[in-house]
């Protein structure tokens, strides 16, 4: 049900077996209308009957972050139970599907709200506000605050390029350059007098649809936190106050920090991952990347946990990302994580570690192909100076990723060549570098080996036996 991600994919690497994720958990809680039974989605649809239901979300089909499918469901869940009034905020993709694909996914849309509002319904259900992922609302991992509050500003206050339409919007501004979805400015539908048709009140509920944590969590608290908030100011336009509203999630996106408070859907419950084992066989281990997938070595390894497992056992070092279009600057933050480990690795404190090379995943979504061959040469020097420290260390280096993106960078159809912006289905290569090798195990991967399959085999390598439960090592002694 998932395509690829890293988020799915650090689970399984940390865990060692594979659970059910966003998509397929709300998928199921759709299909048995177990999600419509909630306490949280009456409370909502309470909410919204005495005002406006909202929903936020990621406006495509890409299955990474959110589906919208799962957007048309609720749409029509709501209106069968007597909401009147609704408003859709979108956020443009353009990177876990076709750089220029928004006006598809936006006339499926409107289509879908003409339906509900059918001629005597008594319904007004619409389009009200949006903009492209990477220029608000969605940013992770603290990186870029200020995309969080052109967010809130654009959906709740109504602050934005002024448009008659998502579809004019979208228009406008393919006419205007040449950038894809992800990196569109804000926009607010208008009427006829010029004023937000959908601004959010006191009263009102807001569904934040995405399925996937790392991209919600900073949009959730601006939501649900009260006046201990601080990241930027809630007021909007000639002092109007941010609203009181009932804000849910789709899932908990973060289960240690509580975040949101209220959701539709149980997030997975991964337990005893291998970071969990290590710190009971009191082994010393390290994590390192730049903020862009530092969440993915700590909280995504670690089963969606935030913090340390134990922090007199493991340290977590974050290099700041550069906040710029990441094929401005291609090589990313990659020499700094590789300098950092290596510093790490020569201490002598730590029998285990794991980075992330951000750049093939991050350049790759931008669609550039000159930038992103420039980010891979810099990940093969890299990769090429921690084989040496390796060597000299005596140590042991596995390599691997978690899912495709930099291998194949175009699309055809009907003769037609277009950037892909979007993960891949490719298999990924796993490596084991070992200078010392000398004969005392052999691969031995199973059938339909994969990254669940690479915790068993760290463990082997670390000298201790992997859990029954999880997947098999593709090693053998």
């Amino acid at each position: 049900d998932d395509m690829g991600n890293s988020e799915v994919g650090h689970n399984a690497l940390g865990a060692g077996r594979i659970f059910a994720q966003g998509a397929k958990l709300v998928n199921a809680a759709i299909a048995s209308g177990a999600m419509f039974e909630s306490p949280v989605w009456k409370a909502a649809i309470s909410a919204g009957r005495d005002g406006t239901l909202h929903l936020l979300g990621l406006h495509s089909d890409g299955n990474v972050h959110s589906n919208t499918a799962h957007l048309y469901a609720m749409l029509r869940r709501a209106a069968e139970e007597g909401v009147t009034s609704a408003c859709v905020h979108i956020l443009h993709d353009g990177r876990d599907v076709p750089a220029r694909s928004a006006l598809g996914y936006i006339d499926e849309t409107e289509a879908v709200l003409a339906e509900i509002n059918a001629a005597g319904s008594g319904r007004r259900f619409r389009i009200a506000s949006g903009g492209g992922r990477m220029t608000i609302t969605m940013d992770r991992y603290n990186a870029d605050w200020g995309m969080v509050e052109r967010g809130y500003q654009c959906h709740v206050h109504g602050v934005g390029r002024p448009f008659v339409s998502a579809t004019e919007a979208v228009t406008t501004m393919y006419g205007e350059s040449e950038k894809g979805d992800q990196y569109l400015d804000p926009f607010v539908v208008v009427d006829g007098a010029g004023a937000p048709v959908g601004r959010v009140a006191d009263g009102d509920a807001v569904l934040l649809f995405n399925f996937r944590g790392d991209r919600a969590i900073e949009i959730s608290r601006a939501f649900e936190e009260g006046p201990e908030f601080s990241e930027f100011d809630r007021t909007g336009p000639s002092g109007r106050r941010a609203p009181s509203v009932f804000f849910a999630g789709m899932l908990q996106y973060d289960g240690d920090a509580l975040v949101p408070k209220q959701y539709l859907v149980d997030p997975p419950s991964i337990d005893r991952t291998m970071g969990e084992y290590l710190c009971a066989e009191g082994v010393h281990s390290f994590a390192v990347s730049e903020t862009q997938k530092y969440g993915h070595v700590t909280y995504f390894w670690n089963g969606n946990r935030s913090g340390y497992i134990d922090a007199s056992l493991e340290t977590y070092v974050e290099i700041p990302s550069d906040r710029i279009e990441f094929d401005k600057a291609p090589a990313m933050k990659v020499p700094e994580i590789t300098d950092e480990v290596i510093d790490l690795l020569r201490s002598g404190e730590y029998r285990f570690g794991r980075l992330n090379f951000p750049s093939g995943d991050m350049v790759g979504h931008t669609g550039n192909l000159e930038a992103t061959i420039a980010a891979m040469e810099v990940v093969d020097q890299c990769t090429a100076r921690l084989v040496e420290v390796i060597r000299e260390l005596d140590g042991v280096l596995v390599f691997t990723a978690d899912h495709g993106n930099a291998d194949i960078m175009f699309t055809e159809a009907g003769g037609v060549r277009s950037p892909k912006t979007s993960h891949t289905l490719s298999p990924v290569p796993f490596a084991i570098y070992d200078p010392n090798y000398d004969g005392e195990y052999h691969m031995a991967a199973p059938a339909g080996a994969g990254l669940a399959n690479v915790a068993a085999t760290l463990l082997n390598l670390l000298g201790y036996e992997a859990p029954d439960d999880y997947q098999p090592s593709v090693i053998a002694f």
